[in-house]
């Protein structure tokens, strides 16, 4: 039962079934056109029934790719014409079934039924092509030139037979138009059966005249050709590959690029399947190229180029170098969340591979910026979705760089708040210059609390104090050292002293001005905690502000997932444990549960995507 629900499963795909009735047909076909000959045949027709056969096989050996698209051909088919013109259809089809079961036992990696296919529909091309030529007048034996016309209908319908099967199997598999499948296969093909029918035709004459020697001779010429032709398309993929690679970094050229997305746009919509777009900005390259020179700069280049190639390729995504120091990647079959997760963990490796001369980066690492667009069915426009990409690649950057930001998920605030955004934000930029990494832990504790206050369902202007606060706790941070502020090993008593000292000096640089001195509680007071134990002041549960007992937890969670290069970060779900451990003392338990149920829903569809983009998306066949 288990086998036959397995078979019935399979058949019930479209593609799998054409192929069985194909191979069904296709066998039925040989077993009633050789009807008995098996024994009419003489010792020494066997001896060139199998001579041909090796021909054949040799030639299958010795199959070539013809330039531009480089689809496979072979020869092979000059034998079975051949075979047909001089010995019959029977003779021809005795060639094909002991080549097929030689090919078939040698190539074992292939599956058994795709042989059997292959079998059926040469079959089916032999048998059509002996038909036709026999109705045009042709007779079984040596060249005639005035029977010249038969041959070339023979051939036009082995051409056409091949075309017809091999097209609607790919068409039933890919989907498509079934024409442009049958367009492409005539375009690539044409070429090499007219060449086959010039070789068959110089085969029936040596056959006539020489027998195995001739066979000989006409094998000798072809497989020549074969290695004429495979020199030529390995010459064409040379000088192609050479003018479509960027020689710096290995990557695809940009107008390759620009020809190559028009395709992949194409086919995503003509097969319905998900692409993206992904745009990549070298951090502050020019920065370490004002301090090493360009000769070191574009050993950089080379290095980022060969890590996007290493993770590019076992993917089969196509990257290329933009221009200076940006970079694409075209992803097929990836939606946008999955591109995210690939990306994602990709800046991460480059975080954390060392290079020369990293420590003059602002993060202290190579890092990039990175912006993703999903391809929509509505999308025609290659240049729109560039600047698209290129708009989320800004935003990333604007964010404190070493990001990645899809397309169309900015936060939707009220202008009036987003004015006071870009203002307090202007304020903070500072910390570029000084220490990244509290610019971008501002940055992500506000993207929190803009979730929080909807979870919260605060109004208005409980929302713009927590969003602007959390925007902005941290501004007292600008008074501290800078050797203290970046300092990697553990701070003595006194530097923690003066550290948190901050929360102080922001108070003061907040309410300087009379706009956004209303903040004062969240900047002073995100270090309390809900025990009593945290500083400025040790108040405890109630005595300090709801806001901020929730900006303390917003803080405290970002600053345990917070990167760094060449470490371990805390996963959300240990920092959500160690929120939960910590509620009642540290953290107000009310909230403390309202952003772990908030933040757990996130990790659950955060692990949806990333176990969905762990592999492309697939079609049916």
């Amino acid at each position: 039962m288990g086998v036959a629900r397995k078979l019935y499963t399979q058949l019930r795909q479209p593609g799998h079934t054409y192929a069985f009735l194909v191979c069904l047909a296709g066998v039925s076909l040989f077993l009633l056109t050789i009807n008995g000959s098996f024994f009419s045949y003489t010792m020494s027709d066997w001896v060139m029934i199998y001579a041909m056969g090796a021909a054949v096989i040799i030639l299958d050996y010795f199959m070539f790719q013809l330039p531009p698209e480089g689809n496979r051909q072979s020869m092979d088919s000059s034998v079975f014409l051949a075979a047909i013109f001089v010995y019959g259809v029977s003779f021809s089809l005795f060639v094909l079934m002991i080549s097929s079961v030689i090919i078939a036992l040698s190539k074992r990696k292939v599956a058994w039924w795709k042989h059997l296919l292959n079998f059926s529909i040469y079959a089916f091309m032999i048998v059509g092509a002996n038909v036709f030529y026999h109705m045009f007048g042709g007779i079984t034996g040596a060249f005639q030139l005035d029977r010249a016309f038969a041959y070339l209908v023979s051939l036009a319908v082995y051409f056409i037979v091949n075309v017809l099967f091999v097209g609607y199997y790919y068409y039933l598999l890919y989907k498509g138009t079934l024409y442009e499948f049958i367009k492409n296969i005539l375009k690539d093909t044409l070429f090499a059966y007219l060449s086959t029918l010039l070789l068959s035709i110089v085969l029936v004459i040596l056959l006539v005249e020489s027998k195995s020697f001739g066979l000989f001779l006409l094998l000798a010429i072809a497989m020549l050709l074969s290695h004429g032709f495979r020199q030529l398309f390995l010459m064409y993929n040379a000088v192609s590959e050479k003018a479509n690679t960027d020689q710096r970094t290995g990557l695809y050229s940009h107008s390759y690029f620009e020809e190559k997305l028009d395709e992949y746009m194409k086919q995503a919509r003509e097969q319905n399947v998900p692409l993206s777009l992904v745009m990549i900005d070298l951090d502050d390259f020019k920065k370490y190229n004002d301090a090493f020179g360009h000769p070191q700069g574009d050993r950089l280049l080379g290095f980022f180029g060969n890590l996007v190639k290493t993770e590019c390729q076992p993917k089969d995504l196509f990257a290329a170098r933009y221009g200076g120091e940006e970079f694409s990647i075209i992803m097929p079959g990836f939606t946008k969340a999955q591109a995210k997760t690939f990306v994602d963990t990709f800046r991460k490796k480059v975080n954390n591979t060392p290079f020369e001369g990293v420590e003059v980066f602002p993060h202290g690492c190579v890092s990039f910026s990175a912006g993703i667009l999903e391809v929509n069915k509505e999308t025609y426009d290659k240049s729109q979705l560039i600047d698209w990409a290129d708009r989320a690649l800004y935003a990333a950057k604007s964010k404190g760089k070493n990001t990645v930001f899809i397309y169309g998920e900015e936060s939707r605030l009220p202008q009036s708040l987003a004015n006071d955004i870009n203002e307090l934000e202007q304020q903070i930029k500072i910390f570029l210059s000084k220490d990244v990494y509290t610019f971008k832990h501002s940055k992500r504790v506000f993207s929190y609390a803009v979730d929080m206050a909807e979870v919260l369902n605060l109004n208005e202007e409980d929302r713009r104090l927590l969003v602007l606060g959390a925007l902005i706790h941290d501004i007292g941070k600008l008074e501290i050292p800078r050797d203290i502020l970046n300092k990697k090993s553990k701070l003595t008593h006194e530097e923690w002293e003066i550290v948190k000292k901050h929360v102080l000096w922001g108070k003061e640089i907040v309410s300087v001005s009379d706009k956004f001195k209303d903040l004062v509680p969240l900047v002073e007071l995100h270090h309390e905690r809900y025990d009593g134990k945290g500083y400025p002041h040790g108040y405890k549960g109630e005595e300090i502000p709801r806001l901020a007992r929730m900006l303390c937890i917003i803080d405290s969670f970002d600053a345990m997932t917070t990167e760094r290069p060449y470490q371990e970060t805390r996963s959300f779900a240990d920092a959500l444990q160690e929120i939960r451990r910590c509620a009642g003392s540290q953290f107000d338990p009310e909230l403390a549960e309202l952003f772990i149920r908030c933040m757990e829903g996130k990790v659950a569809i955060d692990f949806t995507e990333a176990a969905a983009a762990q592999e492309p998306y697939e079609q049916d066949s």
